[in-house]
């Protein structure tokens, strides 16, 4: 597939994964159930091709071999979820990963029984190992096949720990991270990282990113209480792997809770970090702290990104952290060293009775790596009616409002980006002969307003003096309450930082307040991209439910297809039998709002 000949791209197949949850059965039906709380899937999935087969999982954590050249189902695996728990971040799973085991295949017996596993993180907090050519568990690893993820995070409420991201596979050691319902107390489950023996199961190591005893690197950073008892500061998105160095690149979110730190003083490492751990003993190797005692839910939600940079003469491998902030931050991989100059700039301060923010916050000094715009003015607010900008300029008026890092206030704070992002788990794409970095964003405020607790032991945040109330800045329409483009594609050229091009990504369906799809405003997206030799990018995430192939030289599209559901996820390719194949699953987004489905979808030349 390139520039010349992708107009002519086509339907190769679809595959039905049976994970329906619009449609009600019976109790604990592959379908759906009467009382079942599966209204919220996402079908976040990126397949792997590996030896032949296109492994997946599922909103239900189901996990599928299918025939890469026809999709046919070859084997599939049900880890039997609790359908009828609601769970913090509903049905949802990003992918699996595989291992080949090196001892087996020298041995000559690769065609063994687990000799090639898939591994498999589920949101009920469980890992199993699959036999990759049957998906049979394997007895070796764990107990018969699992290992429990929910012990030794502390106390654990149901249906708010899990796992949503595949494991990173390096070695023989497979590093999960966690999922942490956010902002119901102050002491929720820690975020702790583990690693595991790809045999066995053994735990190798754990790594708290939240240092809890005195003389531990980072403690300083906590007062002595809050090192105790504060939770999550957890590694959700997923995490990536240096071979060649043995390194795993962590990215963590906020320390509970997100948007009122008067119990966590201090600028709280290792949350809203990416932090370098030896892949063999969970030692750090280097930290970059992207947000400094966050207030507002700023994690890293994005896979940090490998790549080796031409700069000055030089090949430097680098590490891209892309944020919710919008802002890139581009890093030595070995030593965490900015490649581009990041500066400490002073950010507003708090009022808040017992809160204390910190008086500085990192920002990339390269324009190109600033995505967004720091903050809303009067001149931004919008509506599709004159009733609706009326409202949204009320709520302008009195809202707090300023630049980039504004803290939560009494009377609500807007803020921009809000807590969607910016950058969330779609993270970046980077063609590395042509030097190029891709990067979807949304351009979304948020307010959030503290209350007063008063004595109650309601509501969320417990364990501070104040509950929370947030959203999405919108009007009575439902559509956003600023300006145009929501959703943007920008391409980066990595040797210097400056933007080549950018555009709005993805478009509105027709109802309510638009009489007609708006394909040029932009559309708030989930997913990621994909870049090929032949010059494309291809990417969906956005609410028109569209496929597009691009000119990754001009930003132009090339083709699009529309998709049975939403494209929620990151499209891969491969190649078999001569023929390149485009693959992405579209299931829609529950939160979104786009159309559910269970398709996988394939696209090829004629």
């Amino acid at each position: 597939m390139h520039r010349g000949n992708v107009a002519s791209l086509r339907p190769a197949w679809v595959a039905h994964t049976g994970d329906l949850s619009h449609k009600r059965g019976d109790e604990g039906s592959a379908s759906g159930c009467g009382r079942c709380h599966t209204g919220d899937t996402k079908f976040e999935a990126t397949p792997l091709a590996v030896d032949g087969a296109l492994l997946l999982s599922t909103p239900l954590n189901r996990v599928l071999s299918l025939d890469p050249a026809t999709g046919r189902e070859r084997w599939r695996f049900d880890p039997g979820l609790a359908l009828n728990i609601e769970r913090n971040e509903g049905f949802v799973s990003r992918g699996v990963s595989y291992w080949a085991d090196g001892r087996a295949v020298g041995a000559g017996a690769a065609s063994a029984a687990c000799a090639r596993r898939v591994f498999m993180a589920t949101v009920d907090a469980r890992l199993f190992a699959l036999d990759a050519s049957s998906g049979g568990r394997c007895a070796s690893f764990g107990d018969s096949g699992v290992v429990r993820l929910d012990l030794g995070v502390g106390e654990v409420q149901v249906g708010q720990y899990g796992v949503t991201s595949p494991p990173a596979v390096i070695g023989d050691v497979v590093v999960v991270g966690s999922a942490i319902g956010d902002n119901r107390r102050v002491d929720l489950e820690r975020g702790t990282v583990r690693a595991f023996d790809a045999r066995t199961g053994v735990l190798r190591w754990a790594f708290d990113p939240i240092q809890r005893r005195p003389g531990e690197p980072g403690y300083d950073t906590w007062t002595p209480a809050a090192a105790t008892r504060t939770g999550a500061a957890n590694a959700w998105a997923p995490l990536s792997a240096d071979t060649a160095r043995g390194l795993v690149f962590v990215p963590t979110g906020s320390a509970s809770p997100d948007f009122y730190g008067g119990e966590r003083l201090g600028s709280n490492l290792y949350a809203n970090s990416v932090v370098a751990l030896e892949a063999e003993t969970g030692r750090i190797r280097w930290h970059f702290q992207v947000v400094h005692h966050d207030l507002w839910d700023y994690d890293v939600a994005a896979q940090p990104t490998l790549v080796d940079i031409d700069r000055e003469g030089r090949r430097i491998p680098a590490v891209v952290v892309a944020t919710k902030m919008g802002f890139l931050y581009v890093l030595d991989r070995t030593t965490g060293t900015p490649i581009f100059p990041v500066e400490e700039r002073a950010v507003p301060a708090s009022d808040v009775p017992g809160e204390r923010t910190s008086p500085t916050q990192p920002f990339p000094l390269t324009p190109g790596l600033r995505l967004n715009p720091t903050r809303i003015t009067e001149d931004d607010v919008w509506g599709p009616t004159p009733a609706d900008r009326a409202a949204c300029l009320a709520q302008f008026k009195a809202f707090r409002h300023g630049e980039m890092f504004t803290p939560p206030s009494l009377e609500g704070t807007l803020s921009f980006p809000g807590y969607p992002g910016g950058v969330n788990w779609g993270g970046v794409t980077v063609d590395p002969q042509r030097q190029l970095l891709i990067v979807n964003t949304m351009r979304l405020a948020a307010w959030v307003k503290l209350v007063p607790r008063m004595g109650s032991t309601n509501g969320n945040q417990i364990g501070t003096p104040y509950h929370m109330e947030r959203a999405v800045w919108a009007g009575p329409s439902g559509l956003p309450c600023q300006k145009g483009p929501w959703g943007m594609l920008t391409a980066i050229d990595l040797r210097t930082g400056t933007v080549k091009w950018e555009r709005p990504l993805g478009g509105l369906k027709p109802g309510g307040a638009l009489p007609a799809p708006v394909s040029t405003w932009g559309s708030p997206n989930f997913g990621g991209s994909l870049a090929t030799a032949g010059g494309l990018i291809f990417i969906a995430a956005g609410m028109d439910e569209q496929l597009r192939a691009i000119d990754i030289e001009t930003g132009r599209d090339l083709w699009s297809a529309k998709l049975p559901a939403g494209g929620q996820a990151t499209p891969m390719t491969y190649t078999i039998g001569g023929r390149q194949y485009i693959v992405i699953a579209a299931g829609g987004h529950g939160s979104l709002g786009t159309t559910l489905g269970d398709q996988v979808v394939a696209f090829t030349l004629p």
